[in-house]
């Protein structure tokens, strides 16, 4: 019992540790290079970042009250708990950009830099946070919930699509047409990290291996990179003759291991390799109730 309550606290130190890195990110990307470079930002930092270039008012503390009826409006659909993360993120991020960012130096170069450097840093920020069923609202809320009631979209897609409009707003409002541009680049690179990050860390690659030999090449896989295999019955469309198909995934690198090795226990053997989005199960990430 002690050593579940140590693990269970583990686990929740392990998850504030994440959400407290991903905030930091996500400040030093919108205070340090955005409102450095003053371009356009997305979704509720971006609202902010405009009431920001045009009275002074504090990004934070923008974001903060920006979220507050768009957070009352979601809790149902989303949950109690995840609301509070969010707000608890949603706090952090917002002190971190007010106080905690303007005492690291900002960006002066090229914008074009500045908004590929505001991309995969606040993407990744969000995306650690985004990993740990959390979010820093605002726009956030408005995007896991459509991916509440659309579980097929990624995550990045719902935020490039909902992120660019606030985009054009920031360039139509101070007539920039390169601050559009660059603001353009951020929501796409954001979009492609929180993807990547969040799903790409899953991926892995599967092979279909049509063989006579199913038990063997089973042995073999398993010994030469430990990964567990499935055999599934066929018949040969031409041949008609009974065979085998050997499932199995591993990691890329490991790929090369199992066709090398298969090959040479059954050269006769047809290989398929595919790239999977993700995998999860023994041996991988298990999947967590309610992810």
């Amino acid at each position: 019992m002690q050593k579940g309550s140590g693990g269970l606290k583990k686990e929740r130190l392990k998850r504030y540790g994440m959400e407290v890195l991903g905030s930091i990110l996500v400040a030093v990307g919108v205070y340090n290079f955005a409102a450095a470079a003053e371009f356009p930002m997305t979704g509720f930092s971006g609202i902010a970042l405009i009431l920001y270039r045009l009275v002074g008012f504090p990004i934070g503390i923008s974001t903060v009250l920006l979220n507050i009826p768009l957070a009352l409006w979601s809790r149902k659909l989303l949950g109690q708990g995840f609301l509070v993360s969010s707000l608890r993120c949603m706090l952090l991020s917002s002190a971190f950009i007010d106080f905690i960012a303007p005492l690291f130096p900002t960006y002066q170069g090229s914008r074009l830099l500045a908004a590929l450097c505001t991309g995969v840093i606040a993407g990744l920020g969000y995306a650690l946070i985004y990993l740990q069923n959390s979010s820093t609202g605002g726009m956030d809320f408005v995007i896991l919930s459509v991916k509440a009631k659309r579980p097929h979209l990624s995550l990045g897609k719902i935020a490039f699509a909902l992120d660019i409009g606030v985009v054009v707003l920031g360039g139509i409002i101070f007539r920039d047409m390169d601050g559009l541009i660059c603001g353009a680049v951020v929501s796409f690179l954001m979009a492609s990290v929180i993807d990547k990050v969040m799903y790409g860390i899953n991926a892995g690659k599967a092979a279909f291996i049509v063989t006579e030999h199913g038990e063997r090449l089973c042995e073999v896989t398993d010994k030469c990179v430990g990964r567990g295999s499935t055999i599934i019955a066929a018949r040969g469309g031409y041949s008609g003759r009974e065979k085998q198909i050997v499932l199995c995934a591993c990691s890329g690198r490991e790929m090369h291991i199992v066709r090398r090795a298969v090959k040479e226990a059954n050269p006769a053997s047809f290989i398929m390799i595919f790239e999977t989005g993700e995998v999860h199960g023994e041996g991988f990430k298990m999947v967590q109730v309610g992810e």
